[in-house]
């Protein structure tokens, strides 16, 4: 390396970038209780400082993969900190090496400034360092909590993850190029413009990354709003065709008790009789079935139940519809629609067709309107921000029909909750008495 200046102190870069995991750590998801996190947060920082420290007097052959190597910890740290998953992890990895290599060169740069006026003091140069890296940090912090979700998930795919880690290896190697070697067209030649040229290549990077997480952002919005739309228009939609489906059924049913009517009239056969009358209660069997006291709920609940007798499913229900009927149509078929939907997807799966079980409740419980859907469950439930966590391959789709329930059931100043009670999953809905 050349030896035009001394570059920064690796205890100076090691703390930048413990640091900046903190920044995201304290705004995203965090896996680890308080006490644990700062027992691993002390053991991160002392390892990230020993490693850097101890490599700083290897040759420029090691330099670099000593850097990734100081990255990995970087990762590893966020990574077993927070509830992010595997790819979410690296990039929020890449923005705080990049933020750290910021950070960490404008401390310096004012440190050689203040330097050659003569400010040699230890005491003022840490009483700088502190500055610098509190109003630096803080600022990004104020900066980045606004534009991350409330669950800590970006869901990055591994096309996005490789664009960002190009644009952190880019932004790495240009800015320390001059520190490398001084024999290409972009290094710079004398201390002052090295510096220059690192602390605003980073500048510049930090300010792409943050730029394409804004578009990144944005894109999800908007795709979760189209997603959830097609989702709360497709439960209505379900609505709508099993309402008609259903009046259908009521008009088939209606005739057949007019048919019972005349056989009877026409034989005194005993056993015929008994099957007439067998069929008779069958039908009036039918119509007390989900009359639940809303006519959305009792359309909805015969539609899944149709479903659920034919996949050998048993759902139950113990509900007080009139409950509902301050509830609009489409919020109706949204809430109960997604997450029959949810419960029967699963149950499909369970192989004893004995225990593929659904049942719904819904009763006023004080000034509150409680729904209850529980369904049987295996294994253990596993969170991911507020979401249980999938088993399909694409992820990126998960989590819809519950958000649109959290989305619906906001609208009422309700609350979604989602748990494991034994082998029982359990969807939780408490709601303010309607008016």
């Amino acid at each position: 390396m050349i030896d035009v200046l001394p570059d920064i102190p690796r205890v100076y870069t090691a703390l930048a970038e413990w640091i900046a995991c903190i920044i995201y750590i304290s705004i995203l998801k965090r896996h680890l209780r308080r006490s644990h996190l700062v027992l691993f947060a002390s053991l991160a920082l002392i390892v990230q400082i020993t490693f850097l420290v101890v490599t700083d007097y290897l040759s420029l052959a090691f330099w670099i993969p000593s850097m990734a190597m100081a990255v990995i910890l970087m990762f590893i740290f966020i990574y077993k900190s927070t509830q992010l998953n595997f790819l979410d992890a690296g990039y929020f990895t890449v923005k705080a090496f990049v933020l750290a290599e910021l950070v960490a060169s404008f401390q310096w740069q004012l440190h050689n400034f203040f330097w050659k006026q003569g400010f040699t003091d230890s005491l003022q140069e840490i009483i700088l360092l502190i500055l610098v890296y509190g109003s630096a940090f803080l600022a990004i912090w104020f900066l980045e909590r606004k534009h991350i979700p409330e669950d800590g998930m970006m869901n990055v795919s591994r096309r996005e993850l490789v664009s960002v880690v190009v644009i952190g290896v880019a932004v790495f190697a240009i800015s320390n190029l001059s520190f490398v070697t001084s024999k290409t067209p972009f290094s710079g030649q004398y201390a002052q413009e090295i510096l220059n040229i690192r602390t605003l290549v980073d500048l510049g990077g930090f300010t792409i990354l943050h730029a394409y997480h804004l578009q990144l952002t944005d894109l999800r919005i908007k795709h979760e709003l189209r997603a959830m739309q097609y989702i709360l228009q497709s439960q209505y939609t379900q609505y709508q065709q099993s309402k008609e489906s259903i009046e259908m059924i009521n008009y088939k049913y209606h005739d057949l008790k007019n048919q019972i009517i005349a056989l009877k009239a026409e034989t005194d056969s005993d056993k015929r009789h008994a099957y007439l009358e067998k069929m008779e209660e069958e039908i009036k069997a039918y119509e007390a079935e989900h009359k639940t006291g809303n006519h959305v709920l009792d359309t909805v609940l015969k539609s899944k139940s149709l479903y659920c007798i034919k996949n050998e499913i048993t759902l139950t229900c113990v509900a007080d519809g009139s409950l509902l009927n301050g509830m609009s149509t489409a919020d109706i078929a949204t809430i109960f629609g997604n997450a029959l939907d949810n419960a029967i997807e699963y149950e499909q799966k369970v192989k004893d067709k004995e225990k593929r079980l659904i049942h719904v409740s819904v009763f006023s419980k004080r000034n509150f309107i409680m729904i209850r859907v529980e369904n049987y469950f295996e294994g253990d439930l596993i969170i991911e921000g507020d979401l249980p966590k999938t088993t399909k391959r694409n992820t990126y789709l998960h989590g819809y029909g519950l958000k649109s329930i959290q989305h619906t059931v906001q609208k009422y100043g309700g609350v979604v909750n989602v748990n494991q009670n034994g082998n029982w999953f359990e969807l939780e809905i408490l709601m303010p008495k309607l008016n």
